[in-house]
């Protein structure tokens, strides 16, 4: 479907890299804290809803897409 492309650090050069290591590790351990203190069933949860959000996201692209084509 898509090419796979290198990812790009948005922020390399502006912010120092021991400030992006601290974000990422923040990140990381907000992540950690989330799986603690909630059940295991509500982080998978979650992780579904997001997923039929996105789903739904993609729908809605493609029907715009369908119509601009049919427009042309």
């Amino acid at each position: 479907m898509a090419e796979k492309t290198t990812r790009r650090e948005p922020f390399e050069g502006r912010i120092p890299e021991e400030a992006r290591d601290h974000f990422r590790a923040a990140r990381q351990e907000m992540r950690e804290s989330i799986k603690g203190i909630f059940p295991p069933e509500f982080i998978e949860h979650r992780r579904t809803a997001r997923k039929e959000m996105l789903l739904a996201w993609r729908s809605m692209i493609d029907s715009a897409l369908k119509h601009m084509e049919e427009k042309e």
